[in-house]
């Protein structure tokens, strides 16, 4: 069988397992969507190259012409193209077939994203006049804080330097209401300075006519409004990280709210929709991007928009979900891809306990942050309480506003590390996040006065993946346990095509390897290798001895060894290492902040001095992080 046949039956297995895996979901108060979620019929499609080369444009033609595909949108700096089927049944081989060409660098579903669900309560709903005449006191309501945990916001504002200019932030979600009274009457609003409002022209010709205070993805239009809650809510608590928001009068906002609604009424969005608010907000002048919202497929069309975020300095802040699971294992997206640009936000409450509905990870959850009865505008000049990562994580982008805006200079990955370094150890999160800590804003704030901005920062390039590839090899994964339900279930056609399916998913890869193999006989290395320069502690029989890691895989690693890490061990390591035995590796990551430990055994030896050593039943999170390290990492040759 030839490759791109092969090919071609991988995908239709993949896409037949995927539309047999929707669960159709209403609202976002119910349970949590199938992982693959996808609207029938659309497809999104990068090309390779430029897409201003005669050979981009003739492919749209092409597909608009001949092959039944209407364009719905372009992404010209991406060279990314949204496409719509005549005949939604065609969408699997349509999708076989574009992978297939050799123009195209990938070709996904338009998949479907939900908001997590989060607790407002109509009986926590009140007016401004009530919350002031509260502030600060215990009421039917509770004290009115926007929230008691000490993570030291009126340290941070006393700290800022006056007169700075105010930093944009994207508010990508269900909406904002604008027109609510702490965004209006403290100026918080982002004007679009190259629109004309009314005069029906697209003036600064981004392709939206009158977006002046953002864009309505759902309804194409320039009224971004809020028709959830989430959105309001969610902008409130930006706000309010940045200023006292229950004093009256209200201090000039330090921070301009863009709203860029994707999520309708009911919580639902495509990841169409979440590219063009990304986008969008890149494009014209956002630096910080709040994403409360998650869900789908690995999309390699929201990676893309991601790194381009991230390629013009922009950080992209996310919740990490409200499901009680280990993101390490399954993961959550766009919280969980390995973009640096990327800050991943747990919830905590306010006595810096660990939220028991937040999702975490040692090796992809970044930071927590205080989520838990978070009190914040809702539409209609009313205000509530809700819990959620989707309210720990406005509090983070509020504070990497603050810290953008101290040093507008910082680069997306500097403002990532000033949040972290910032933070402050707390005990619940020990074996929850990366950092093992919690949001500090004056701790950022402060460090980002004395902060050097940086020109450059690590580099990013996305890898394009088939559709559901990750996600049908992971732990825990939504669409595995849909299938093995179905196959354990009465027989029925689902059984059968499920099974059928499933065996399709795992016998391709085989296949293709194999072909892979057979065209070319020189390239026999499992996994790409990629050049690190890291240290190493390898332990054996009570003896530890360090090195340097100078390449790395999914496989395994290369080590030039140094000597015993206890000047007193004596022997010489070579009699263990060259008959091949097991040994215990401790490995920091590139920037040193972070450490993976994994068993593996000596494979090969090279005049005593540098050794392959594979490794040996490496779990998820250790496999999650070697992903994540070597993202920024040059091939090695």
């Amino acid at each position: 069988m030839a490759l791109l046949e092969l090919k071609r039956l991988a995908l239709v297995g993949v896409l037949l397992l995927l539309s047999v895996a929707i669960l159709p979901q209403k609202s976002h108060a119910q349970a949590a969507p199938a992982a693959h979620e996808f609207v029938p019929g659309e497809i999104i499609v990068k090309l390779k190259g430029s897409s201003k080369t005669l050979k981009a444009q003739a492919f749209i033609g092409k597909a608009v012409s001949e092959q039944a595909m209407s364009l719905k949108g372009s992404w010209s700096g991406l060279n990314m193209h949204h496409f719509k089927l005549a005949d939604p049944a065609q969408m699997a081989a349509k999708i076989a077939e574009l992978q297939a060409d050799p123009d195209v660098e990938y070709a996904e579903p338009n998949y479907v994203v939900r908001l997590s669900p989060m607790s407002t309560s109509s009986e926590n709903v009140i007016s401004l006049a009530e919350a002031r005449s509260t502030e600060g006191a215990s009421s039917t309501y509770g004290p009115l804080a926007q929230t008691n945990a000490p993570i030291q916001l009126a340290n941070a504002w006393d700290a800022e330097t006056p007169g700075k200019a105010p930093v944009v932030v994207a508010i990508i979600d269900t909406g904002v209401d604008l027109s609510h009274e702490i965004f209006r009457d403290s100026g918080a609003v982002w004007v679009n300075p190259g629109e004309t409002a009314g005069n029906g022209i697209d003036d600064d010709g981004n392709g939206y006519v009158d977006d002046i205070n953002g864009w309505n993805f759902v309804a194409n239009s320039n009224l971004p409004g809020d028709d959830d809650n989430h959105g309001t809510h969610v902008a409130g608590i930006v706000l309010g990280s940045t200023q006292d928001i229950l004093a009256y009068p209200m201090s000039a906002s330090k921070i301009k709210i863009m709203s860029l609604k994707f999520l309708d009424s009911n919580g639902i969005g495509t990841t169409s929709d979440a590219v063009r608010a990304i986008y969008y907000a890149v494009n014209n002048g956002a630096r910080i991007l709040n994403n409360s919202w998650g869900g789908g497929g690995y999309s390699n069309s929201l990676v893309d928009a991601i790194a381009f975020a991230y390629s013009r300095r922009a950080i992209f802040i996310a919740a990490a979900g409200n499901s009680s699971v280990n993101n390490d294992v399954s993961p959550t997206y766009p919280a969980s891809y390995s973009v640096p640009g990327i800050l991943s936000i747990a919830a905590t409450t306010d006595a810096d306990g660990f939220a028991s509905y937040s999702n975490y990870g040692v090796s992809t959850v970044h930071l927590g942050s205080p989520g838990s009865s978070i009190w914040s505008s809702l539409p209609n000049d009313t205000y509530g309480r809700s819990s959620g990562t989707s309210m720990a994580t406005p509090f983070v982008a509020g504070i990497a506003a603050m810290v953008l805006r101290e040093n507008p200079d910082l680069s997306a990955y500097q403002i990532k590390e000033l949040i972290l370094s910032g933070a402050e150890p707390i005990s619940s999160l020990q074996t929850k996040t990366i950092s093992r800590s919690r949001l500090n804003a004056y701790n950022s704030v402060a460090a980002a006065k004395a902060a050097v901005a940086s020109a450059s920062q690590p580099g990013y390039v996305a890898s394009a993946r088939a559709p559901a590839s990750e996600e049908a090899g992971a732990a825990g994964c939504g669409l595995v346990k849909a299938l093995a339900d179905d196959i354990s279930g009465p027989s029925g056609p689902h059984r059968n095509v499920a099974f059928f399916g499933l065996l399709l998913l795992f016998a391709a890869p085989i296949l293709i390897a194999l072909a892979l193999r057979k065209k070319s006989g020189a390239s026999r290395r499992r996994f790409p290798r990629y050049q690190i320069s890291s240290q190493v502690r390898m332990s054996v029989g009570g003896r530890e001895l360090t090195g340097e890691v100078s390449s790395i895989s999914m496989g395994g690693v290369q080590v030039a060894m140094g000597g015993p890490a206890d000047a007193g061990a004596g022997s010489n390591p070579d009699a263990w290492l060259e008959n091949g035995g097991v040994v215990s590796m401790t490995i920091k990551s590139p920037d040193g902040r972070e450490e993976i430990r994994v068993a593996g055994k000596v494979v090969w030896a090279e005049e005593k001095k540098r050794y392959g050593v594979a490794f040996e039943g490496a779990d998820s999170s250790v496999l999650n992080s070697i992903g994540r390290w070597t993202a920024s990492l040059l091939k090695a040759s």
